[in-house]
C-alpha cells in the first residue's frame, strides 16, 4: 500500500524556531503530525509513504529511503487547497490512501482520503477565534469531513463532539491517543540556580505551559494565584511565582495585562521561549503544573508534566480526565475559587504531591507515539482491505 501524507504541519510549525537547535518548534497539530511521521517511519516496514511538502523537509524529519519519499508541491500559498489539488487532479502521483493530519482535504483528492481533527474548540467557543480563522475552520472542515472516509481524533471526548457536531457515523471516527515527546538527545536537569541564571526565575513556582490564548483560561489561573499570594496565609510562600511558558497565540492582550489587574505583576513570569532540552527541568523543579483549559482535544502537557515528575492540576472538562486519569487534581475551569482551593491544597501537602507524582508515572505508560502509529496504520490498511 502506498500512503500519501500531507506533511505541511510537520515541516512548517505554527510558531517560530528553536533558537538553540535551529529547528522548528512545533505545537498542536504541528507536533501531532511531526511525531506521527517519526513513528510511522520507525514501526511500518511494509507500506510505502509519499510525504507531500511545500518546501524541502527539515533536517529532523526521517531521511528518504526505498519506502519513504518526499515530494515538493507548489505553490506554497493556499498549499493544501491549490497545490495538492493540482497534484491529484493531474494525477502526478496516486497514493492508495491519502492522509491529511489537519482538518483540511484538497478539493481534488484520492477516493480513499482521511483527515484528523484534534478538537472542535472553534465550534464550542467561536468567540475565542479570529473571524477569518473561524470561517476557514468551519467551512473547510465541514467540506473535508463529508469527503473523508475516516476522521482521526485524539480522545473519546473529541470523538463524541465530532459525531455530534457533524452528524456522522460512529465508525467513521477513529481515536488514536497521542504520546509524549521523546527528546532526541539526553537532557541535563537544570538546578534552580541554573534556571535563575538562564531564565531569571527565582525560588518556588507554579508552572503553566501552553499557547497564550483565551481557551487556555490563563486569566482565571492568574486570578486564582493572586488569591493565594494576597491571602496572608503564613503557610503559603508569598514570594512564590507563577511561570507561564508559551508563545503568543491570539487575543492574548488580556492575559498579559492580568497580573497587574490582580496585583501580582511581579509574581507572574512570562517566558516566550524555553528550549525542548530545558523544559523538562521546569517541570521537575515546579511545585505543580496547572492546565485549567476550557477545552482540549487531549492535553499533552498533562502527560509531559507527569512524565517528568510534576504533580498536575487540570480541568474536569472535555478530554482532560482521559489524559490525567486518577493521577491529577481536577477543577471547574470557570470557578476561580475552585482553582485557588486546589492550588492551595497542592502547595500545602507534600504527601499529596508525592502520591500524584507516582500515579503520574503509571498514567504516562498508557500512551506512546508508537501505539498511535500502529493504530493509524491499522485504520489506513482497513480502508484497502474493506474496499
Amino acid at each position: 500500500m502506498v500512503v500519501g501524507i500531507n506533511g505541511y504541519e510537520a515541516v512548517i510549525p505554527r510558531f517560530g524556531y528553536d533558537s538553540e537547535t535551529g529547528l522548528p518548534r512545533r505545537v498542536g497539530s504541528g507536533e501531532y503530525c511531526f511525531e506521527l511521521l517519526l513513528s510511522l517511519n520507525k514501526i511500518d516496514k511494509k507500506n510505502n509513504y509519499i510525504i507531500y511538502l511545500p518546501q524541502s523537509p527539515t533536517s529532523d524529519l526521517p531521511r528518504e529511503s526505498s519506502r519513504w519519499h518526499y515530494k515538493i508541491v507548489k505553490p506554497r500559498k493556499m498549499w493544501t487547497l491549490f497545490g495538492l489539488s493540482l497534484e491529484f487532479l493531474l494525477k502526478r502521483s496516486r497514493p492508495d490512501v491519502f492522509f491529511s493530519p489537519t482538518h483540511y482535504l484538497p478539493i481534488f483528492t484520492p477516493k480513499k482520503s482521511v483527515i484528523s481533527i484534534l478538537d472542535v474548540s472553534y465550534l464550542k467557543y467561536p468567540e475565542l477565534f479570529k473571524k477569518s480563522d473561524l470561517n476557514q475552520l468551519r467551512n473547510w472542515t465541514k467540506f473535508s469531513v463529508k469527503k473523508a472516509k475516516k476522521v482521526f481524533t485524539i480522545s473519546q471526548a473529541s470523538k463524541d463532539d465530532i459525531i455530534k457536531e457533524y452528524g456522522i457515523a460512529k465508525d467513521k471516527v477513529v481515536v488514536t491517543y497521542p504520546g509524549t515527546k521523546v527528546l532526541s538527545s539526553k537532557y541535563n536537569v537544570l538546578s534552580m540556580d541554573e534556571i535563575e541564571k538562564k531564565y531569571g526565575i527565582q525560588g518556588e513556582y507554579v508552572l503553566f505551559v501552553g499557547t497564550l490564548q483565551p481557551r487556555k483560561n490563563i486569566v482565571r489561573l492568574v486570578e486564582a494565584f493572586s488569591m493565594l499570594i494576597n491571602a496572608n496565609d503564613k503557610r503559603i510562600n508569598t514570594n512564590m511565582n507563577l511561570v507561564i511558558v508559551g508563545k503568543k497565540g491570539w487575543l492574548y492582550e488580556e492575559i498579559l495585562e492580568s497580573p497587574k489587574k490582580f496585583n501580582v505583576g511581579d509574581k507572574v513570569k512570562f517566558l516566550d521561549f524555553v528550549s525542548d532540552e530545558d523544559l523538562p527541568s521546569f517541570y521537575k523543579n515546579a511545585i505543580c503544573f496547572v492546565l485549567p483549559s476550557l477545552y482540549e482535544g487531549f492535553g499533552l502537557p498533562v502527560l509531559e508534566a507527569m512524565k517528568y515528575g510534576c504533580p498536575v492540576i487540570t480541568s474536569n472538562v472535555s478530554s482532560l480526565p482521559e489524559a490525567g486519569g486518577d493521577a491529577a487534581l481536577y477543577v471547574d475551569p470557570k470557578d476561580v475559587s475552585d482553582i485557588a482551593d486546589n492550588l492551595r491544597l497542592m502547595i500545602k501537602s507534600p504527601q499529596l504531591r508525592k502520591e500524584l507524582i507516582e500515579k503520574g508515572y503509571e498514567q504516562v505508560k498508557k500512551f506512546s507515539w508508537e501505539k498511535t502509529a500502529k493504530e493509524t496504520v491499522k485504520a489506513l490498511e482497513g480502508l484497502i482491505i474493506n474496499d
